[in-house]
């Protein structure tokens, strides 16, 4: 059964899941509908918000390779990987997904941060204002259920960039802390700069 989180809220992924070892992260949001402007009006840009995962050492980003995003689909490691670029976040369900592999994720790693930001969000003028229906879930693999569901319902008019949540370990439990922080930083390098 899905556990639906609150901001905040921490979960044990490995409790109720023995066995678990391969995660579903689905992220999906919804562009609000904006009014049409006259007929020689210019077309708004369509927001194409951007899902990545951070893989930190000690809670710190020690290396670019351990930014996972469109850019880079596949860690060095082999154990995350992102399922490609949604352009629009049109259609129902994830908009885009990451799959971790708990198992073979390198000791090393402690947390890994999920994090959404607006592609070209200031060069276009666009903002979370303009995004509606956020969320985060995790999926076990194995069975496809899926384990807790984080929907981001506060008001994040004006901001850029989103750390949705992370996934992390703890005493040897994989566990999922629900964080929705809304941020100012205008692309994937300066959500990272807060982790190095």
């Amino acid at each position: 059964m899905s556990i639906s989180l609150q901001k905040g809220q921490k979960v044990n992924l490995s409790k109720d899941n023995a066995g678990l070892s391969k995660v579903v992260i689905g992220l999906g949001w919804d562009e609000v509908q904006q009014a049409k402007g006259g007929l020689f009006a210019k077309k708004p840009k369509p927001i194409d918000c951007d899902a990545s995962a951070l893989l930190l050492i000690n809670g710190k980003l020690t290396n670019k390779g351990d930014i996972v995003y469109f850019g880079n689909l596949r860690h060095k490691s082999g154990a995350i990987q992102h399922m490609g670029d949604n352009l629009t976040g049109a259609g129902e369900g994830d908009d885009e997904q990451i799959i971790v592999d708990l198992s073979n994720v390198p000791a090393e790693y402690d947390r890994i941060v999920l994090v959404v930001n607006i592609y070209q969000a200031v060069q276009r003028n666009q903002h979370f204002g303009m995004v509606q229906n956020a969320f985060i879930r995790l999926v076990d693999a194995r069975t496809n259920n899926e384990m807790c569901k984080y929907n981001l319902t506060e008001n994040y008019s004006g901001l850029t960039a989103l750390i949705f949540g992370e996934v992390y370990r703890h005493n040897g439990e994989w566990k999922f802390n629900a964080i929705g922080q809304g941020t100012n930083d205008p692309d994937l390098g300066g959500l990272a700069n807060r982790y190095l």
